[in-house]
């Protein structure tokens, strides 16, 4: 009897292992690039993609990449000094990410022409690297920076490809009067132009700066026609009237840039020179009236969001920081520069540079823990430690994504060698950059 109750219990009672899953409903797949755009980080996004095959095709596909991107500013990775990578260190947030791209990317740039050691970084942008060096026939070592028409090459370490780019023709190279010039410090410039293009994510666009005695001009190389061209000659009577004397020059430094625009600065801070690449022209600003005139202090500037331009003053030797931002006048008059507030930083602090949203500091100190790269956001305000410095680094160069290969095919799945870095798989990433290299050729 008890034998039998106690199989009449089994036999109503549910067993667990028979309780019935439910079973989750199917994503539909025009619903998940709207789900993956609302993830916070790419690191989100790259754990994500890792999911699945198809999670993994929806957030490699260079569509969605377009519109996160416009959504999700890029990871900083670090900053790049001549040819030595400071990786963001622990613990900033970009930290798996950098650590992946030291590892998986060639900052010593081994890949390019011979001989690679005399090829110098001239800027970086969208994860691209722009060097230069003096022509073969110009290579004498005590003549080398005085060279106006360097030959310069275009590379992406992630994939070590390269384009060399074409040497300036003749006819164009025919302006260049007079350049200006001082032993060891070139007055030539070349840097890359930032992608307003998001349709066209492969191409890119360098431009070649010199400043003459009598005039400033400017060339552009497009990689989508593969030629220079000339796109602004402005003579300094025009713009500077009065600004050069016969017995000397006064010379524009420390390029900066923000929303189309770069930006340089004279020795004792008058004017700004500035470049609109909309509309490849020269024209003149003004820095805040109390910068004017004081060499001692740095300038940065910034993008403040909206198109907003702000910027901010450090007199060196002095802990304070002052913020600005550009208003526009009353009844559409010219826009002015409005105090927003003074910080106290310290004494160990000096500018480094801008990029984006961000100022970015050095941070002295008597031990080798304190010194260090930080950057000041200027929408919270707050300073992050980047890296650890063992010395002061003269530029900012900052190295913020993972960009396509500069020869690219659609069978180059950049997006997936982004994910699997900013998951910190680096080896993964050089094996499957290895294979597209395989089947592409």
């Amino acid at each position: 009897m008890e034998t039998a109750t106690l199989d009449h219990r089994r036999s109503v009672l549910p067993r667990p292992h028979c309780v019935e899953e439910m079973e989750s409903l199917p994503i539909p797949d025009e619903l998940l690039p709207e789900i993956f755009l609302r993830l916070p980080s790419p690191a989100d996004l790259a754990r994500a993609s890792a999911a699945c095959v198809s999670f993994r095709r929806v957030a490699a596909d260079r569509a969605f990449l377009r519109r996160y991107r416009k959504l999700h500013a890029p990871p900083l990775l670090g900053f790049l000094d001549s040819k030595v990578f400071h990786s963001a260190a622990p613990p900033h947030h970009s930290a798996p990410a950098a650590s992946a791209a030291a590892l998986a990317a060639d900052f010593s740039f081994s890949f390019l022409r011979a001989p690679a050691f005399d090829w110098a970084v001239q800027d970086v942008c969208d994860g691209r690297v722009l060097l230069d060096r003096p022509s073969q026939r110009d290579i004498d070592e005590e003549r080398r920076y005085e060279v106006v028409f360097p030959e310069m090459v275009v590379c992406d370490p992630l994939h070590r490809r390269y384009l060399l780019l074409p040497p300036i023709p003749d006819d164009l190279a025919a302006s260049v009067e007079h350049p200006l010039w001082k032993k060891r410090h070139r007055y030539c410039e070349t840097f890359l132009v930032p992608s307003e293009d998001e349709d066209d994510e492969t191409s890119f666009n360098v431009i070649w700066m010199v400043q003459c005695a009598t005039k400033v001009v400017a060339l552009a190389f497009s990689s989508s026609t593969g030629q220079w061209r000339a796109v602004s000659s402005q003579s300094w009577s025009n713009l500077f009237a009065g600004l050069l004397s016969s017995t000397g020059h006064i010379l524009f430094r420390c390029r900066q840039y923000a929303y189309g625009c770069f930006y340089w600065v004279t020795d004792c801070r008058e004017y700004l020179l500035v470049l609109d690449t909309w509309r490849m022209e020269f024209s003149l600003a003004y820095p805040p009236t109390e910068a004017r005139g004081d060499c001692n202090i740095d300038i940065g500037i910034v993008e403040t969001g909206e198109g907003g331009l702000g910027m901010f003053l450090h007199a060196r030797m002095s802990s304070d920081l002052t913020y600005y931002t550009l208003r526009q006048g009353i009844g559409g008059s010219s826009s002015k520069w409005h105090k927003e507030k003074t910080v106290s930083l310290g004494s160990k602090y000096m500018f480094i540079g801008s990029t984006g949203s961000y100022l970015v500091l050095h941070q002295g100190g008597s031990y080798a823990l304190e010194r260090g790269c930080l950057t000041l956001d200027v929408k919270m305000f707050q300073l992050e430690r980047v890296c650890a410095l063992k010395y002061f680094m003269s530029t900012a160069l900052a190295y913020c994504n993972f960009p396509p290969s500069l020869l690219s095919t659609p069978r180059v799945s950049s997006g997936y060698c982004y994910f699997l870095c900013a998951s910190g798989r680096a080896n993964e990433a050089q094996e499957h950059i290895c294979d597209l290299f395989a089947r592409m050729f």
